[in-house]
Protein backbone atom coordinates (compact mmCIF):
# COMPACT_ATOMS: atom_id res chain seq x y z
CA UNK A 1 0.00 0.00 0.00
CA UNK A 2 1.76 3.11 -1.09
CA UNK A 3 0.86 6.37 0.68
CA UNK A 4 1.87 10.04 -0.69
CA UNK A 5 3.37 12.62 1.53
CA UNK A 6 -0.10 13.98 3.05
CA UNK A 7 -0.23 17.30 1.50
CA UNK A 8 -0.11 15.83 -1.90
CA UNK A 9 -2.89 13.29 -1.44
CA UNK A 10 -6.21 13.38 -2.48
CA UNK A 11 -6.34 17.18 -3.30
CA UNK A 12 -10.40 16.81 -4.83
CA UNK A 13 -11.30 15.69 -1.59
CA UNK A 14 -10.09 19.14 -0.54
CA UNK A 15 -13.23 20.34 2.32
CA UNK A 16 -14.70 17.43 1.91
CA UNK A 17 -15.83 17.30 5.38
CA UNK A 18 -16.42 21.23 6.49
CA UNK A 19 -14.19 22.29 9.63
CA UNK A 20 -11.48 19.03 9.41
CA UNK A 21 -8.66 19.25 8.14
CA UNK A 22 -7.72 17.65 5.14
CA UNK A 23 -4.46 15.59 6.14
CA UNK A 24 -6.56 14.06 9.05
CA UNK A 25 -9.26 12.56 6.68
CA UNK A 26 -6.44 11.03 4.18
CA UNK A 27 -4.90 9.69 7.18
CA UNK A 28 -8.49 8.57 9.28
CA UNK A 29 -8.92 6.71 5.64
CA UNK A 30 -5.58 4.99 5.19
CA UNK A 31 -6.07 3.85 8.67
CA UNK A 32 -9.43 2.57 8.30
CA UNK A 33 -7.89 0.49 5.17
CA UNK A 34 -4.86 -0.73 6.97
CA UNK A 35 -6.92 -1.46 10.11
CA UNK A 36 -9.44 -4.17 7.70
CA UNK A 37 -6.14 -5.45 6.04
CA UNK A 38 -4.45 -6.49 9.33
CA UNK A 39 -8.02 -7.89 10.49
CA UNK A 40 -8.53 -9.90 7.32
CA UNK A 41 -7.68 -13.48 8.18
CA UNK A 42 -5.82 -14.45 4.99
CA UNK A 43 -3.46 -11.69 5.15
CA UNK A 44 -0.04 -12.31 6.48
CA UNK A 45 1.96 -9.32 5.93
CA UNK A 46 0.96 -5.48 5.55
CA UNK A 47 4.03 -3.97 3.96
CA UNK A 48 3.45 0.35 3.36
CA UNK A 49 5.44 2.26 1.25
CA UNK A 50 5.94 5.43 2.53
CA UNK A 51 8.05 8.55 3.32
CA UNK A 52 5.53 10.72 5.23
CA UNK A 53 6.40 10.42 9.18
CA UNK A 54 2.55 10.63 9.98
CA UNK A 55 1.63 7.02 8.17
CA UNK A 56 5.53 5.87 9.20
CA UNK A 57 3.88 6.32 12.95
CA UNK A 58 0.41 5.06 11.84
CA UNK A 59 1.67 1.73 10.29
CA UNK A 60 3.32 1.16 12.96
CA UNK A 61 0.74 1.68 15.74
CA UNK A 62 -1.27 -0.80 12.95
CA UNK A 63 0.92 -3.21 12.97
CA UNK A 64 2.18 -2.94 9.40
CA UNK A 65 5.97 -2.87 7.80
CA UNK A 66 7.28 0.62 6.70
CA UNK A 67 9.11 0.42 2.98
CA UNK A 68 11.09 3.77 2.36
CA UNK A 69 9.42 5.70 -1.06
CA UNK A 70 13.19 6.25 -2.46
CA UNK A 71 13.29 7.38 -4.50
CA UNK A 72 9.94 8.55 -4.75
CA UNK A 73 8.93 8.25 -8.46
CA UNK A 74 5.35 7.77 -8.31
CA UNK A 75 2.61 5.46 -7.74
CA UNK A 76 3.59 2.96 -9.65
CA UNK A 77 7.05 2.64 -8.95
CA UNK A 78 5.89 2.34 -4.85
CA UNK A 79 3.54 -0.49 -5.67
CA UNK A 80 6.78 -2.46 -7.32
CA UNK A 81 9.34 -1.55 -4.75
CA UNK A 82 6.50 -3.05 -1.89
CA UNK A 83 6.19 -5.99 -4.56
CA UNK A 84 10.18 -6.63 -4.23
CA UNK A 85 10.24 -6.50 -0.60
CA UNK A 86 7.48 -9.16 -0.66
CA UNK A 87 9.14 -11.38 -3.34
CA UNK A 88 8.49 -15.23 -2.81
CA UNK A 89 5.17 -14.36 -1.80
CA UNK A 90 1.63 -13.98 -3.10
CA UNK A 91 1.61 -9.74 -3.87
CA UNK A 92 -1.34 -7.73 -3.34
CA UNK A 93 -1.35 -4.01 -4.40
CA UNK A 94 -4.04 -2.42 -2.43
CA UNK A 95 -4.72 1.60 -2.55
CA UNK A 96 -5.49 3.24 0.61
CA UNK A 97 -8.59 5.14 0.25
CA UNK A 98 -10.56 2.30 0.78
CA UNK A 99 -12.80 3.63 4.53
CA UNK A 100 -15.53 1.60 4.42
CA UNK A 101 -13.24 -2.08 3.79
CA UNK A 102 -14.63 -5.03 5.14
CA UNK A 103 -12.30 -7.70 6.11
CA UNK A 104 -14.50 -10.65 4.90
CA UNK A 105 -15.19 -9.05 1.46
CA UNK A 106 -11.20 -8.28 1.21
CA UNK A 107 -11.00 -12.34 2.25
CA UNK A 108 -13.23 -13.27 -0.72
CA UNK A 109 -11.71 -11.33 -3.25
CA UNK A 110 -8.21 -12.39 -2.22
CA UNK A 111 -9.84 -16.24 -2.32
CA UNK A 112 -10.91 -15.50 -5.90
CA UNK A 113 -7.80 -13.78 -7.19
CA UNK A 114 -5.92 -16.64 -5.46
CA UNK A 115 -6.98 -18.88 -8.68
CA UNK A 116 -5.17 -16.66 -11.19
CA UNK A 117 -1.54 -16.12 -12.15
CA UNK A 118 -2.59 -11.73 -11.72
CA UNK A 119 -6.00 -10.64 -11.72
CA UNK A 120 -7.67 -7.40 -10.34
CA UNK A 121 -10.44 -5.90 -8.71
CA UNK A 122 -11.92 -2.52 -10.54
CA UNK A 123 -13.28 0.30 -8.43
CA UNK A 124 -16.73 1.83 -8.22
CA UNK A 125 -16.78 3.10 -11.49
CA UNK A 126 -15.38 0.21 -13.46
CA UNK A 127 -12.66 1.89 -14.80
CA UNK A 128 -10.32 2.35 -12.20
CA UNK A 129 -8.40 -0.32 -9.96
CA UNK A 130 -8.55 -1.08 -6.29
CA UNK A 131 -6.89 -4.23 -6.21
CA UNK A 132 -4.30 -5.94 -7.74
CA UNK A 133 -2.53 -9.47 -6.79
CA UNK A 134 0.42 -11.51 -8.20
CA UNK A 135 0.65 -15.14 -7.28
CA UNK A 136 4.52 -15.70 -6.09
CA UNK A 137 7.00 -15.36 -8.49
CA UNK A 138 4.88 -13.58 -11.35
CA UNK A 139 5.17 -9.78 -12.13
CA UNK A 140 2.65 -7.20 -10.34
CA UNK A 141 3.15 -5.22 -13.09
CA UNK A 142 1.16 -2.67 -11.29
CA UNK A 143 -0.50 -0.05 -13.94
CA UNK A 144 -2.53 2.48 -11.90
CA UNK A 145 -3.62 5.52 -12.89
CA UNK A 146 -6.47 6.91 -15.39
CA UNK A 147 -7.99 3.97 -17.58
CA UNK A 148 -6.00 1.25 -15.14
CA UNK A 149 -8.41 -0.97 -15.09
CA UNK A 150 -8.60 -1.15 -18.91
CA UNK A 151 -4.57 -1.30 -18.95
CA UNK A 152 -4.10 -4.09 -16.15
CA UNK A 153 -6.95 -6.18 -18.72
CA UNK A 154 -4.44 -5.22 -21.63
CA UNK A 155 -1.13 -6.30 -19.51
CA UNK A 156 -2.93 -9.39 -19.54
CA UNK A 157 -4.15 -9.54 -15.95
CA UNK A 158 -7.92 -11.35 -14.60
CA UNK A 159 -10.64 -8.86 -13.96
CA UNK A 160 -13.11 -10.27 -10.56
CA UNK A 161 -16.50 -8.52 -10.68
CA UNK A 162 -17.19 -10.01 -6.82
CA UNK A 163 -20.42 -8.81 -4.69
CA UNK A 164 -17.50 -6.59 -3.03
CA UNK A 165 -18.51 -3.11 -2.65
CA UNK A 166 -16.57 -2.25 -0.14
CA UNK A 167 -13.46 -2.79 -1.74
CA UNK A 168 -14.73 -1.39 -4.95
CA UNK A 169 -15.48 1.98 -3.21
CA UNK A 170 -12.32 4.11 -3.23
CA UNK A 171 -12.42 7.62 -2.61
CA UNK A 172 -11.31 10.29 -4.64
CA UNK A 173 -14.22 13.10 -4.33
CA UNK A 174 -16.69 14.11 -2.28
CA UNK A 175 -19.55 12.03 -4.08
CA UNK A 176 -16.95 8.63 -3.68
CA UNK A 177 -17.47 9.58 0.15
CA UNK A 178 -21.01 9.97 0.50
CA UNK A 179 -20.80 6.80 -1.11
CA UNK A 180 -18.49 4.72 1.10
CA UNK A 181 -20.33 6.17 4.52
CA UNK A 182 -23.63 4.59 3.08
CA UNK A 183 -21.53 1.14 3.08
CA UNK A 184 -20.71 2.21 6.82
CA UNK A 185 -17.10 3.89 7.49
CA UNK A 186 -14.24 2.34 9.80
CA UNK A 187 -13.79 4.14 13.22
CA UNK A 188 -11.29 6.47 11.94
CA UNK A 189 -12.99 8.59 9.20
CA UNK A 190 -16.48 7.89 11.28
CA UNK A 191 -15.07 9.98 13.94
CA UNK A 192 -14.40 12.60 11.50
CA UNK A 193 -17.25 12.32 9.73
CA UNK A 194 -19.29 12.73 13.53
CA UNK A 195 -17.56 15.42 14.46
CA UNK A 196 -18.75 17.42 11.40
CA UNK A 197 -22.00 16.77 11.75
CA UNK A 198 -22.70 17.50 15.47
CA UNK A 199 -19.97 19.33 16.58
CA UNK A 200 -17.62 17.33 18.78
CA UNK A 201 -20.77 15.73 20.17
CA UNK A 202 -21.96 12.12 20.11
CA UNK A 203 -24.45 11.14 17.42
CA UNK A 204 -28.12 11.00 18.26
Amino acid sequence: MPIKRLELAKTRLRGAIPGIEHDRLVLAMVRDTLTAVRSCPVVRRALVVTDEPAMVAAAADLGAERVPDQPDAGLNAAFARGAATAAGSPVVALTGDLPALRPHELAAALTALGRHPRGYVPDATGTGTSMLAAAAGVDLDPRFGPGSAAAHEASGAVRLDGDWPSLRQDVDTVADLAAATALGLGRYTAELVAVAQYGGGRPR
